[in-house]
This record gives structure tokens, C-alpha cells and sequence, in this order.
């Protein structure tokens, strides 16, 4: 399979006409092998407009769908990004053309393990994969001019909004099912802004399905 036109063909059939702009984004997913961060045996379907179960329940993001997220972060190069949930890698290695540090928060350890000898492969070396709970987001390195969350929540986790810099940007699918919504948040002192940019069904992060509820 001619993965490289498989590449182009991702970029012209699914990000533009999903409104995708940004050059440097494009180029990036244009020049990272998707087909490297699927199991092989998913290769042969890695740039399909879908998302691709890489095992341990959890899946790599549509293409245009993390494009579209990232567009509207309007990433800087000096930017401090954290990813909730590194997966098999992919997400990370495309915030690292666009962030100039990227904290990749993991609990799987194989999946940890994937994403570490793939990214060790293609020589990127601004990615820093930690182990931790998902639902926590990792305070150590905080604050974070940008978070993504890798996969759609049914809620943000309040916690993750204590972990923005000031003027810091995190954006989501949020609402499960067929139901998602694109989500920019945005935080500026203690207010906390959100915006709903797109419809996209994306599947749940696992371990972010359900709201949270209390007891009285």
C-alpha cells in the first residue's frame, strides 16, 4: 500500500472539507505514518475516515476530528500541551510539530510502552509519556497552556481546568455516543469559558463515560 498517498489523499478528502486550515497541522499530518501507531493488522485501513480501535478499549482519533480540535487551541510553538491519554502515540506526535513540550499522560502500560518505542522510532523527542490516572490529569507539570483530551468525555473533569495557565486553552468531544460536541475551553483567572465549535460522534475515552452524580 502506497501509505504516502494514502497520507495526501487524508488530508485533501477529509481535513479540508471539514474546514482544516492551519498549514503547519496539515504538514504534520501529511508527514506522520499513521499506518506506524495502528496494530498491523489494522494498517491496511489507518487512513479510513474513522477511528481505529488499537486495542485495550481504546481507539485513535478520526483524523479531521483532532485536527479540527487542535485548529481551534491555536497551539503556540512555545506552548506547554498536556494529552489525556497518549494511546498508541499518534496525538502526541502531532502536538509535538505544533506545542514546544508535550506531557502524554498514560495508564496503559502497553499501550505506554507502543507509543514510547514509536515515538523513539521516528525521533521525537519533545514528547514526555508519564504513567498516571486519566481522570486525574497530571498536576505535577501544571499549569498547561493547552489539554487535549484524547477521545470524547461525557463530562470535563473539574480538576483538569485547575491544571490551565492563565489565558490556557483545552478542548474535548464532549457528550458520548452520536452526540459529541467539539468543545474549546478557554481559562482567563478564575473565569472558565466554553464553546462549542462541532458536531463529531467520536468514541469515549475510557474510564469518561459517565457524568459524575451525588449523593444527598
Amino acid at each position: 500500500m502506497d501509505f504516502s498517498s494514502a497520507r495526501q489523499n487524508m488530508v485533501e478528502s477529509q481535513l479540508r472539507p471539514n474546514r482544516v486550515t492551519d498549514t503547519v497541522l496539515m504538514d504534520a499530518l501529511n508527514v506522520l505514518p499513521r499506518e506506524k501507531f495502528v496494530p498491523k493488522s489494522m494498517q491496511g485501513v489507518a487512513y479510513v475516515d474513522e477511528a481505529i480501535n488499537i486495542g485495550g478499549g481504546r481507539y485513535l482519533m478520526e483524523a479531521w476530528v483532532l485536527a479540527r480540535l487542535l485548529e481551534a487551541a491555536e497551539i503556540c510553538s512555545d506552548d506547554v500541551a498536556l494529552l489525556i491519554g497518549c494511546g498508541s502515540g499518534y496525538e502526541a506526535a502531532v502536538l509535538s510539530y505544533l506545542a514546544g513540550t508535550v506531557v502524554a499522560l498514560e495508564i496503559n502500560k502497553t499501550l505506554l510502552k507502543r507509543a514510547n518505542d514509536t515515538l523513539t522510532e521516528l525521533f521525537i523527542d519533545t514528547v514526555a509519556i508519564v504513567e498516571g490516572e486519566l481522570e486525574k490529569g497530571y498536576a505535577r507539570q501544571a499549569p498547561y497552556d493547552i489539554i487535549l483530551i484524547n477521545g470524547a468525555v461525557a463530562e470535563i473533569p473539574a480538576c483538569f481546568y485547575d491544571q490551565l495557565s492563565d489565558g490556557g486553552r483545552l478542548v474535548s468531544v464532549v457528550g458520548v455516543g452520536a452526540y459529541g460536541k467539539g468543545t474549546l475551553v478557554t481559562s482567563h483567572g478564575n473565569v472558565i469559558t466554553t464553546q462549542e465549535i462541532f458536531d463529531a460522534g467520536t468514541p469515549t475515552l475510557l474510564g469518561f463515560e459517565k457524568e459524575t452524580t451525588f449523593s444527598f
